[in-house]
């Protein structure tokens, strides 16, 4: 499988995962100049999760946001659509569970917050996914989503775009597994909603008190919100 569509089909989807994990998480290092660290330490932070809490970490890969949640003495699942997105992070000790972000295999409300990141714009409907997290979700509970975003800079945002479409292609050429993936990738993030208008399909999921904080200048955003206590 060389790269998924637009239309996000979740097998082809699945499948075009299955063949970047290898280098994934190389990959994704080079990519973003190793700001991936700085936005995986951000999600844990905007989550406020300690160690009373059970934390459900969707389309999580090969586990490295999971570990890195777990630093919060946390108890954290990995949860991924992409079996071999987790078996190629088979040697972290998070527990690990595949299953699909619109259809959970948990019960209503077993967890006392809820993340995503990188994964929501992949997911074939993802007002669904919200849904589907704000169900599994405590009342009270939290959501944090990480996701590519659209630079607050026009000047900066131009780059950004051409970024994107030219050198990102070429970067993946250089060191990952599955090259035409990242395509797709740059295709997802160009078409995907800016701040204001995820933030709205947030709250129209069932969640509530929903903000957002930009990073790296609004090439990714963190969005969080509270799961209402009715």
């Amino acid at each position: 499988m060389g790269r998924a569509t637009l239309e996000k089909n979740p097998r082809d989807v699945a499948s075009m995962f299955d063949a970047v994990a290898r280098r994934y998480d190389l990959t994704n290092t080079v990519m973003s100049l190793g700001q991936d660290r700085f936005w995986r330490r951000a999600t844990r932070a905007a989550l406020r999760i300690g160690p009373q809490d059970k934390v459900l970490d969707l389309a999580a890969g090969t586990a490295v946001s999971t570990v890195e949640l777990a630093t919060s003495g946390a108890w954290c699942v990995a949860a991924d659509f992409s079996v071999g997105m987790l078996a190629a992070g088979a040697s972290r000790d998070v527990p690990k569970v595949a299953g699909d972000a619109t259809r959970l295999p948990f019960d209503d409300g077993v967890f006392d917050a809820v993340t995503i990141s990188f994964g929501l714009r992949n997911v074939v409907d993802h007002a669904a996914g919200l849904r589907e997290m704000a169900r599994v979700t405590r009342p009270g509970g939290r959501l944090v989503v990480c996701e590519f975003s659209t630079p607050t800079n026009r000047l900066f945002a131009t780059a950004y775009k051409e970024y994107l479409m030219q050198a990102l292609p070429r970067i993946a050429r250089a060191v990952s597994s599955n090259p035409e993936a990242y395509v797709y990738l740059a295709e997802s993030i160009r078409a995907w909603p800016d701040q204001t208008q995820l933030a709205h399909q947030i709250a129209d999921a069932g969640w509530s008190s929903v903000r957002w904080r930009n990073l790296t200048g609004g090439i990714v955003a963190l969005h969080a919100a509270t799961k209402p206590l009715r």
